[in-house]
């Protein structure tokens, strides 16, 4: 019989400490975000606008130009801005949150390393905190909140070093890990100790982990919806021949448009889809182990599998041209809703084989 290891204090100290500092350097990230947006270009953004308010005029009376070009007489026919049958639209992506100028896009460097700063201090407090227990750092809800919303800003970081354009989402990302981390410091916030029983098993390192990422990458699609349905809302009362107000306008005009927004959110959850697969098998396959049966309809194990339902409907109405666009992204944030519940809503309001530690 091995006796477990004690909590290093020290150790648990610093982990606090570096968390604390890592919202710290968010807030700055985030005010350096919000720099970005207020401080970028008004001048070069309008391009959904001049797309669609103008699609109706140029579709009705295509004019043909002729430019000289070297002798030779060159037809230009302007571009035709129509509705796809899928139900996107032939418009551009906005110029980013920096509007396209330097000022603008200097705020956005600054805040984007100031978030690369970010999240190394608070990666440092999960190896801390993990360090301090000398186990995985996720054995409760806080320890699971500091290391989903590392996790999350990782994503994100990996997606800007993959020269994704979605420096979009650095706003709304340190918007949302300040919330996380403030209500895991908080409400959730319990002090560094070893598992019960149950949890010693390496299937932990592979069971939660797998859920972690596939969370953060979730939530990266769920906020790709949630503008989705801004940004086609917008397009639509300009299609219309509606002004929507200035507020709305310089913000969803820098935006990707509409039809990129959808396919984004699309292809990340997608591509983690089959992870989140995975984690409910190797779950199973833990409870096996652990309590003789590999599926014992526990509150957690039946919300997993709701969840991986709801996106199962989802990716294959999506894939279904039908169902493309605001159909599916309710559907995608229902099954995401349902990932909310099964992360926060099972452990702190219900009670099952998964209680572990309280929260």
């Amino acid at each position: 019989m091995t006796l477990a290891a004690a909590t290093n204090e020290h150790l648990a100290s610093i982990s606090n400490t570096l968390i604390y500092s890592s919202m710290a350097v968010y807030t700055l990230a985030f005010f350096a975000y919000i720099a970005e947006w207020l401080f970028g270009s008004r001048s070069k953004v309008g391009r959904t606008a001049a797309a669609l308010t103008g699609a109706e005029r140029t579709a009705a009376a295509p004019a043909v130009t002729v430019r000289q070009a070297g002798g030779t007489a060159v037809l230009e026919r302007p571009k035709v801005v129509v509705r796809s049958a899928s139900g996107a639209r032939d418009v551009p992506d906005g110029p980013g949150a920096h509007g396209g100028d330097e000022q603008g896009d200097l705020y956005g460097r600054i805040a984007i390393s100031l978030t690369v700063l970010a999240f190394l201090v608070e990666l440092g407090g999960v190896v801390a905190r993990a360090a301090s227990v000398e186990r995985a750092p996720w054995g409760n809800m806080y320890e699971f909140n500091i290391t989903f919303s590392t996790v999350a800003v990782g994503v994100y970081l990996g997606l800007l070093a993959l020269k994704k354009n979605v420096r979009w989402l650095g706003l709304f990302l340190t918007t949302t890990v300040l919330l996380d981390l403030g209500l895991a410091v908080t409400v959730l916030y319990t002090a560094s100790d070893q598992l019960v029983p149950a949890l010693h098993s390496y299937w932990l390192y592979i069971h939660v982990s797998t859920a972690i990422f596939c969370g953060a990458v979730f939530y990266v699609g769920a906020v790709a919806t949630i503008l989705y349905l801004f940004k086609d809302s917008y397009e639509n009362k300009l299609q219309a021949g509606g002004k929507p107000g200035k507020f709305a306008t310089s913000v969803l005009e820098r935006l990707p448009a509409s039809a990129s927004l959808d396919k984004f959110a699309y292809r990340v959850n997608a591509a983690v889809f089959p992870l989140w697969t995975f984690t409910i098998i190797a779950g199973a396959i833990w409870a096996g182990d652990a309590w003789g049966r590999y599926w014992n309809w526990d509150p957690k194990e039946t919300w997993s599998f709701i969840t991986w339902i709801a996106y199962a409907c989802y990716l294959h109405a999506r894939a279904t041209a039908g169902w493309k666009g605001r159909k599916a992204a309710y559907l995608a944030m229902l099954a995401f809703a349902c990932w909310l519940f099964n992360y926060y809503g099972v452990n702190i309001f219900v009670s099952g084989k998964h209680s572990y530690a309280g929260v």
